[in-house]
């Protein structure tokens, strides 16, 4: 592993690539104490006994359960960076949720881009996807500033919460199905914790729709049969267990290949986060 220093773009903090946890790396949950799941019992056991959502960022953040994402957030970390971003460290690690932790609306990715959130450390932070959702969300109220550059740089969200279905960067952006898997008590237990003042829940494409589905379907919550199908602007009437409805919204994701093609445009985004907005205020 390359373990040559490089400064951080905020703090110009040296650290190595990836980032060792309790190094002081901006917003670091984890400590060179917190446990970490390296099989997929481990990740059912550390994430269900969580009593907080900083021990779900925590042990989330050091999760070596899966051996394919593991080596490939690594390799990219070290020896797989983009040019324009050799100079920096790569924080190579599990990417866990970003945001208000007390949140009406709940917004559910893919996962971590290779270079995006796999070298920031934050959730859509780093590349031409964090740019448009994040100045969607400060449009929509919930974002203090309308860009992401890096962990640190003065973002705060107010209201939303961002959380990826898997937590690591996978190759290709395509994680396994038995890695979905594997990775899904965090995202479960994440669910949980937040549940009390959740309103709204908006994927961002229909990997993170159909994921949301399923994590819905694990925590006991009313899912309406036949499977709600993908599409952009659906909106899934769920229910919790105690009865509290909490709609879910949909949206074609907000990648290069949408956004570049013009099958994802501003007016789109903001529309669909106009109606979550509607829909937190009237509950």
């Amino acid at each position: 592993m390359d373990r040559e220093l490089a400064a951080h773009p905020g703090t110009g903090r040296l650290f190595p690539s990836p980032v060792p946890p309790g190094t002081g790396w901006p917003g670091d949950p984890a400590t060179p104490r917190t446990p970490r799941a390296r099989t997929a019992d481990d990740v059912a056991r550390l994430a269900g006994s969580a009593r907080t959502l900083a021990d779900v960022d925590a042990r989330s953040s050091v999760c070596r359960a899966c051996p394919r994402l593991v080596e490939w957030r690594e390799r990219v970390a070290t020896s797989g960076r983009r040019a324009s971003f050799a100079h920096e460290p790569y924080w190579g690690r599990p990417t866990f949720a970003y945001g208000d932790p007390a949140p009406r609306l709940l917004i559910v990715g893919l996962a971590p881009a290779a270079n995006g959130g796999n070298r920031t450390g934050r959730m859509f932070t780093g590349d031409r996807s964090g740019d448009w959702i994040y100045a969607a969300l400060h449009r929509a109220g919930h974002a203090r500033v309308p860009w992401t550059r890096y962990a640190g740089d003065g973002q705060q969200l107010d209201g939303a919460r961002i959380v990826a279905t898997v937590r690591c960067a996978p190759p290709d952006n395509r994680p396994l199905p038995v890695e979905r898997d594997t990775c899904s008590p965090w995202l479960d237990r994440e669910v949980q914790l937040v549940m009390p003042g959740l309103r709204v829940v908006l994927a961002l494409g229909g990997f993170g729709f159909d994921g949301f589905l399923a994590c819905a379907r694990r925590l006991g919550w009313s899912v309406p049969r036949p499977r709600p199908r993908f599409g952009h602007g659906v909106e899934v009437p769920l229910a919790t267990p105690s009865g509290a409805l909490v709609p879910l919204l949909a949206s074609y994701h907000v990648s290069q290949q949408n956004t570049f093609t013009g099958r994802l445009t501003e007016a789109m985004l903001d529309g669909v986060l106009q109606r979550a907005r509607e829909l937190t205020d009237a509950s």
